[in-house]
Parts: C-alpha cells; structure tokens; sequence
C-alpha cells in the first residue's frame, strides 16, 4: 500500500503492543525504597527518576572567585587580558580586586615563587569576593564603593 494508506492490521496491533509496553516499563521503574523503606538512589539524583540533579547555580560570591581568580592568575602567568574589564566578564569592582589582588601576587611571586603566589591570588580573591556580596549584590553594600 503506498504513502497514507491505513495500516494492516498486523502492523496495527504490533504498534498498539509497542506503546503498552513502553507505558508499562516506564511505569515500572524504581519506586526509591529499598526493603527497609529507605531510598537506594544514588546521592545527587532525583528520586523520582534516577536521573543526576541539574547542578545548582552558583552565588555572587562564587561567579566573582571563579572570574576573578580565573584572570588573575591568567595575568601573573603572564597573559595578557583582552579588551576591558567587561570584555573580561567582570564589573568595575571586580576589576579593581582583580588589579590589587595581582599586584600583590606578582610582589610574592618574586619573593616567595609561584605556589606562595598561586596561594594568595586564592586567598585574597576569596576574601575579597565574599566581603563585596556580604550584603546582597553590586546595588547594595559595599559594592558602592
């Protein structure tokens, strides 16, 4: 039969069987108990599915440690950034971490070497970052300053 033809009625019921079954087995997936009621999913999957939990999204304070470490230690390795600060994915603030936070990596790269460097960028951008979303975000605390 050609292109839009009904369908004969073994190919009909095959397909019919086909999506029972498939509602059948994905109704039969894991309920989450185990024998003593306890859940057997893996930690960070949903338990509904099984499937790995989407990641959670990272605060102010963490997106600013991971921007600003990331270009400050770009910068001691001797990279140079492109363009300006907001081509860099940063604010104004951040930037203005990020320049105070290399020059004293470069201070101690030359006294101490590289790890001690390595070492403070980390330190000091962490502490840095978490000061400046104390209290919310760019629009509140000290961001102002």
């Amino acid at each position: 039969m050609g292109r839009g033809g009904a369908l004969r009625p073994g190919r009909a019921a095959l397909t019919l069987v086909t999506a029972v079954g498939i509602a059948v087995v994905a109704g039969c997936g894991n309920s989450g108990d185990g024998a003593d009621g306890s859940s057997r999913d893996a930690p960070g999957t949903s338990a509904s599915s099984g499937l790995p939990l989407p990641p959670r999204p990272l605060s102010g304070a963490e997106l600013c440690v991971s921007a600003v470490g990331y270009w400050a230690r770009e910068m001691l390795d001797g990279g140079e950034p492109y363009g300006d600060y907001q081509s860099m994915g940063l604010s104004n603030r951040q930037y203005d971490i990020l320049r105070e936070v290399v020059d004293a990596a470069r201070t101690a790269k030359r006294d101490q070497g590289t790890r001690a460097a390595r070492e403070l960028i980390d330190r000091q951008v962490r502490q840095a970052c978490t000061d400046g979303y104390r209290d919310g975000g760019p629009s509140r605390g000290p961001w102002q300053s």
